[in-house]
């Protein structure tokens, strides 16, 4: 387990609502509930942002910068999709919230596609839609400014 604060302590509320006893009791924090070799996907990434994270210590490196664009104040209650297969969970839910920087709205859908095995989210892929992402951030290059910094994924 990891004592560090978790940027999305909202985000780690609805996840443990969605997935529930798929993940490890003692799992609080985001980081908590993945696995080692997370693999974290952002298909509609712009050409600025890291489209892919891969293992749990890049993902603690990744997380606080891309908190840091974004101010989230509430978050809708999930709706869970349950696939044939079931390890694999389909979310969709939404946020408000604004731009740090810019304090322009970030209302943001998201459809995410979560793998969990043994306890812990294995891979998640999350679809959103990067023009509300860029506009509440000032345009591409507040995110290619911080998102960078970290690293190339």
């Amino acid at each position: 387990m990891t004592n560090q604060p978790d940027p999305f302590s909202s985000f780690s509320g609805l996840l443990r609502a969605a997935l529930g006893d798929l993940l490890v009791p003692e799992a609080d924090t985001f980081l908590d509930m993945v696995a080692d070799d997370i693999v974290m996907e952002f298909p509609y990434a712009p050409p600025a942002a890291v489209p892919r994270v891969e293992g749990k210590a890049a993902l603690a490196e990744y997380l606080p910068g891309a908190a840091s664009l974004i101010t989230i104040e509430s978050m809708s209650e999930p709706v869970v999709h349950r696939t044939q297969n079931s390890d694999i969970i389909i979310l969709e839910f939404t946020c408000t919230g604004h731009g740090t920087e810019t304090g322009i709205a970030y209302d943001q859908t998201y459809i995410s596609v979560v793998t969990v095995a043994d306890g812990y989210i294995t891979h998640y892929r999350d679809y959103w839609n990067p023009l509300i992402a860029l506009r509440a951030m000032g345009g591409d290059d507040a995110i290619a400014a911080v998102l960078k910094e970290t690293g190339d994924a």
